[in-house]
């Protein structure tokens, strides 16, 4: 029997297994997809929000803060790519600086540090590409940008060192109540534990639901983006919003911590939960919106579009407890923005539910560190001549575009929770990420994969499940 089992390997799951692996628990992750960071988590504006857009009093406004507040160290401490570029809001129109000092109030109210109002010129001083109907912006230098990928995998793989075991594959599709414990039942069959939390994205709702009367409504939200090439880094240097509306925080145009630039998202509200196409509607709302808070937006430069979903509840509030009525059962739901700035704090505040519930005693064994993938470009050229001595892998470029290495794809391969497909190489290595879309490295990370992995190219997929990416060959091989 384990001790808790989670639900979802997304950001929010993946923070708690790692805050709950600080305590003698027996912790399983259970995750329907191939891989951890498959859903929400890799699929936002990987932006750390300073905590001014939140309801003042607000669990989503204190977390938010939180999590801005330990970004950094955190960062440090497991290695994950982060910045702190400061963010700013901007008012286009003399007639809505009211609502532009209402934010700067909430920001105050929230615990927002270093945060001011600054006029035009200070603004194009700070970013002479921001639009000449501009009269003033809210600026928050707390604000940062992350790597969603790296951040959410930093954190299941210092979980799974500490002790934490991950299912992948494993849907689960019920619960029973047996006493003290639940029956967790899966496609992989049935997982007995005594404490249970629901992270698992647009679906916690169905799980909530299950075991609870008291009912709770997510609707999926999606967003789509575009992304820019990386000869666009500089074309902005903060994260640039919009005044905030109805549906949030409007399309937003911000570097990213690769050198790239991001542009969304839209706010759609749709019915299905696996809902991540594109629409060319969609597309050309968000260029036309970031168009009026930035001139001269090298829209041109984009090398691929997305979209993500965002588990937004219906009073717009995290939903982090335990469930009234469903001892042992623990929801940590509606996390949409700023879920992905939250995490870090969502994990703290899961733990410390679970802990007070357990009266687990610490691990005496906990590291709080975790090494991530040698990146060579780091390296100064005496080093990395040193390294491609040691392992020649590290000299054979595979990505052209993002001058990912052998070496690096074998490492993301064979780590913690090592990856399994294209999708999982390409998140933890950028394999795949750049102008030309994985068009010329994805025959050579199959070969590494197939074969590090000992199966058949024919067996790798793109994305875990029915995703196969050689369904036959053209000719009989000689």
């Amino acid at each position: 029997m384990y001790d808790v089992i989670i639900i979802g390997a997304g950001v929010s799951g993946a923070a708690s297994a790692r805050e709950l692996s600080r305590y003698k628990l027996n912790i399983c992750v259970v995750e329907k997809e191939e891989d951890v960071c498959c859903g929400t988590s890799k699929a936002n504006s990987a932006i750390a929000h300073a905590g001014f857009d939140a309801e003042s009093g607000s669990l989503m406004a204190k977390l938010n803060v939180e999590g801005s507040q330990m970004m950094a160290e955190l960062s440090r401490e497991l290695d994950f790519p982060f910045k702190q570029n400061g963010s700013l809001v901007v008012c286009l129109h003399e007639e809505e600086m009211p609502n532009l000092k209402k934010l700067y109030e909430r920001g105050i109210e929230n615990g927002v540090k270093d945060l001011r109002i600054i006029n035009r010129k200070e603004l194009v001083e700070l970013e002479p590409n921001i639009s000449d109907e501009a009269v003033a912006a809210l600026y928050a230098p707390t604000g940062g940008i992350v790597c969603p990928f790296g951040m959410n995998i930093a954190f299941a793989e210092n979980a799974a060192q500490n002790g934490v075991e991950f299912k992948f594959d494993t849907e689960v599709s019920g619960f029973e109540k047996k006493d003290d414990a639940w029956i967790v039942k899966t496609n992989q069959g049935d997982f007995e534990t005594r404490y249970i939390v629901n992270a698992a994205g647009v679906y916690a709702d169905k799980f909530h639901n299950m075991v609870s009367e008291k009912k709770l409504h997510i609707t999926p939200r999606r967003g789509d983006y575009c992304l820019l090439d990386r000869t666009t880094e500089g074309f902005v240097t903060h994260t640039i919003f919009q005044l905030p509306g109805k549906y949030g925080k409007g399309v937003l145009v911000t570097p990213t911590v690769h050198g790239n630039t991001l542009v969304g998202p839209t706010a759609i509200d749709i019915e299905n939960k696996e809902g991540t196409n594109t629409t060319q509607e969609g597309i050309d709302e968000l260029i036309s919106k970031a168009g009026t808070t930035v001139k001269g937006l090298p829209i041109r430069q984009v090398i691929t579009s997305f979209a993500g979903l965002r588990a937004h509840e219906d009073g717009h509030e995290f939903c982090i407890g335990e469930v009234e009525g469903a001892k042992g059962f623990i929801d940590c739901a509606g996390i949409e923005s700023p879920g992905l700035t939250s995490a870090p704090a969502i994990g703290k505040m899961v733990a410390g539910i679970v802990r007070d519930l357990t009266g687990a005693e610490e691990n005496p064994d906990f590291v709080g560190t975790r090494k991530g993938i040698l990146d060579p470009k780091t390296l100064s050229n005496e080093e990395r001549a040193a390294l491609i001595k040691e392992n020649p892998a590290y000299g054979n470029i595979i990505c052209r575009c993002e001058m990912v290495t052998e070496g690096e794809i074998i490492d993301a391969i064979n780590r913690p929770l090592g990856a399994k497909s294209l999708d999982g190489v390409k998140r933890r290595t950028r394999a795949g990420m750049g102008r030309c879309q994985a068009g010329f490295c994805s025959p050579r990370t199959i070969e590494i994969l197939a074969r590090e992995r000992g199966v058949d190219p024919s067996e790798i997929t793109k994305s875990g499940g029915n995703s196969k990416i050689i369904v036959g060959i053209n000719k009989d091989r000689i």
